[in-house]
């Protein structure tokens, strides 16, 4: 048990195929992953919240264009940009989400909005986006989510799909940001942003916004964000089955995190890994493919951050 701070970040599951990445790129994405976790522990270094540290890491996260979320925001087969996210604070367990957004800078801001200002869980489409008017968040042009990567991803996966040769390369299907923290007072949260998966259905929503699925936080137990097939984790209830485990079932979290993703994930398809801490500060990043961008950063430690294995 430890009585600091601690936390966790992920830039999504599905990584770049090891025999496609470059020394130049791997570097990046640890130093986009380092800036994230820097921007958290500041948060929980100055005794805040873990709630305003998740808000803070996925933020800088969703400003990095190299992971799937806000600014590196992977596009739809129409061409165009619908996020999804959430947040989730342990202590009062009140939770935040917003899906099929496009257009602004920091879709977990929104989310957490969502949270504090009004009585919903979830909001969608026009209707979340007038409450970021109103909250005064920022917006931008189309031309700051566009990316030459994203795009030719795009392309490549029409192609794919069109002649029949689409594969299952977990980069094309799936990739979203995330953090858990706990602070020092022992609260955890969790939150999670995505642009869902490359030439995705107009509309379609995967488990990031959905509590229980793709973000949950309890202080009794852990705070989760996952990242992969988001299919399969809302049908496997992934974040909430954990937590259930570790209360009804007296599992620790290393275990319960543990048997569903290498086990009831890995039985159904179910591609991806997640990140989780529990109540006494202990964390798991555990991910059934390739790899998983991680970081972490406990009171007192350096930080870690990693891509495979």
């Amino acid at each position: 048990m430890t009585t600091g701070f601690a936390l966790a970040i992920h830039g999504g599951a599905g990584v770049v195929p090891r025999a496609h990445m470059t020394a130049e790129r791997e570097a990046a994405c640890r130093a986009a992953l380092s800036r994230a976790l820097r921007a958290g522990e500041n948060v929980l270094v100055a005794g805040g919240a873990a709630l305003d540290s998740v808000t803070a890491a996925v933020s800088a996260l969703e400003d990095e264009p190299l992971f799937n979320a806000g600014r590196g925001a992977v596009f739809t087969r129409d061409g165009t940009h619908e996020m999804d996210a959430a947040i989730m604070d342990g202590q009062s367990r009140r939770a935040g989400a917003v899906a099929g957004i496009a257009g602004l800078r920091s879709p977990v801001r929104l989310a957490r909005v969502v949270m504090e200002q009004t009585d919903h869980v979830m909001m969608i489409g026009e209707g979340a986006l007038a409450l970021a008017r109103d909250a005064g968040l920022g917006f931008e042009e189309d031309a700051y989510f566009f990316t030459q990567e994203r795009w030719d991803s795009l392309q490549e996966t029409l192609r794919m799909q069109a002649d029949g040769t689409l594969d299952n390369d977990p980069s094309r299907r799936h990739g979203t940001v995330g953090a858990v923290a706990r602070d020092r007072d022992g609260n955890l949260a969790a939150a999670t942003s995505t642009g869902g998966m490359t030439a995705k259905r107009a509309g379609r929503v995967g488990d990031s916004p959905i509590i229980g699925a793709g973000t949950f936080a309890d202080n009794a137990t852990c705070a989760i964000s996952a990242t992969g097939d988001g299919e399969a984790f809302i049908r496997r209830v992934v974040a909430h089955e954990i937590h259930a485990r570790i209360r009804h079932a007296g599992q620790s979290l290393a275990d319960a995190a543990e048997h569903v993703v290498q086990v009831d994930l890995a039985a159904h398809d179910g591609s991806g890994g997640l990140i989780a801490i529990d109540c006494d500060g202990n964390m798991v990043m555990p991910f059934n493919c390739d790899g998983m961008y991680r970081g972490s950063v406990r009171e007192g430690a350096p930080m870690q951050t990693a891509v495979y294995e």
